[in-house]
């Protein structure tokens, strides 16, 4: 069984690529970074290095890389003769890799299992997001779109900045889910041991997104504005801890309200990532996770989309509210998208940033606390 996965990074190798590789797949990383591709080219095996309490090591073997940049009917190749593909590059990067993917799919013999396409991403329906790229360049040949399964997913691992002496070795957290959507599969479920199948993916995918992504963001976001490198200072810190649990109080309302989880599981679920925020062996810097927080503060993103749902349901969330004022602040100078987004307070009113950036427009419930927040962040 064969495995092609776009995205050689640290979570491409220490975490999805981790799990094909222990379901008993050959590996091939594809990606764009020539010395990052001849490096695993020239090696034999790399270690996922798990820090933390309970923490182990993994050795990972049996993989070959393809540099798509260089040598791009390698990558289509590659995908047209696999099992699976999967990625972990990014949602904006789907649009770059959908071309290779419609391609393989033009030749690859119909003889052959659908290949199983998985977008490994944090976003919502990115697997979705993935095939309608696809669909739109196999318009010309439909058949060609048949000869795949696309399946959404919802993953979760942190993985801190590399250190460069480590190499191609990655430290990750001990803790890592891989939910997959088994509606696509029918009765086929692809061998996967350290994923699971769930039939309704949506409540998966919003549980980490509004639980995970929105506390490691706001520990960010609230961390950086109080003077702290790593977001295990910060959440350490007794004033961003409270405004964490505030914003994910909230979230957990939601997310109890729309999906029917169990207080007390998601009581448990929001402790155990509070947890995950507060190892200090990951030494996160609060850079890293905040950066691009134009994405973060997109509509159906982390702080969005949950504000606007409590809006809408008449409760005022106070919480978020305040992490979406930090995520307006967060500068850091090698993040473009920080540096855009003060350009644009400088120059746009606050209504037309919240219409713009945030998607929310007038009337909406959650409109004008949205301009009052952003008008503060422009003072």
């Amino acid at each position: 069984m064969t495995a092609v996965h776009f995205g050689a990074g640290n979570i491409g190798r220490g975490f999805i690529g981790l799990l094909l590789h222990e379901a008993g797949h050959d590996l091939v990383f594809v990606d764009v970074n020539g010395p990052l591709i001849a490096a695993i080219s020239a090696a034999s095996s790399y270690q996922v290095i798990e820090i933390g309490p309970g923490g182990r090591q993994h050795t990972v073997t049996g993989f070959t890389a393809i540099d798509s940049a260089a040598d791009r009917p390698a990558a289509v190749s590659a995908v047209a003769e696999a099992d699976i593909t999967t990625t972990a590059v990014g949602p904006t990067v789907l649009r770059f890799i959908a071309p290779v993917i419609a391609d393989a799919l033009r030749v690859r013999s119909p003889e052959l299992a659908p290949l199983i396409v998985m977008a490994c991403e944090n976003a919502l329906q990115a697997t979705d997001l993935l095939r309608a790229e696809v669909a739109t360049l196999l318009s010309d040949s439909p058949e060609a779109l048949e000869r795949a399964i696309f399946a959404n997913t919802a993953v979760d691992r942190i993985v801190p900045t590399a250190d460069p002496a480590d190499g191609l070795d990655v430290r990750v957290e001990p803790f890592c889910e891989w939910a997959i959507e088994s509606g696509p599969f029918g009765d086929a479920l692809p061998s996967i041991p350290n994923a699971h199948f769930v039939a309704d993916l949506a409540p998966y995918i919003e549980r980490k997104l509004f639980t995970v992504n929105t506390g490691h963001a706001t520990s960010a976001y609230l961390g950086r504005a109080a003077g702290h490198e790593f977001v295990h200072d910060a959440i350490a810190d007794p004033a961003v801890r409270a405004g964490v649990v505030a914003a994910l109080e909230e979230t957990s309302r939601l997310l109890v309200m729309r999906h029917g989880f169990e207080t007390a599981v998601q009581d448990a679920y929001r402790a155990t990532a509070l947890e995950r925020f507060a190892n200090a062996a990951l030494a996160d810097p609060v850079t890293r996770v905040g950066r691009q927080p134009l994405r973060k503060l997109s509509r159906h993103e982390r702080f969005i989309e949950p504000a606007a749902a409590l809006a809408e349901a008449g409760i005022e969330p106070v919480g978020l509210l305040t992490a979406i004022g930090a995520a307006l602040r967060f500068r850091v100078d090698d993040d473009a998208e920080s540096l855009e987004l003060a350009e644009r307070l400088g120059a746009d009113t606050a209504p037309h940033i919240v219409e713009s950036v945030m998607g929310v427009t007038s009337g909406h419930a959650l409109f004008d606390p949205l301009v009052r927040v952003v008008a503060d962040a422009q003072d």
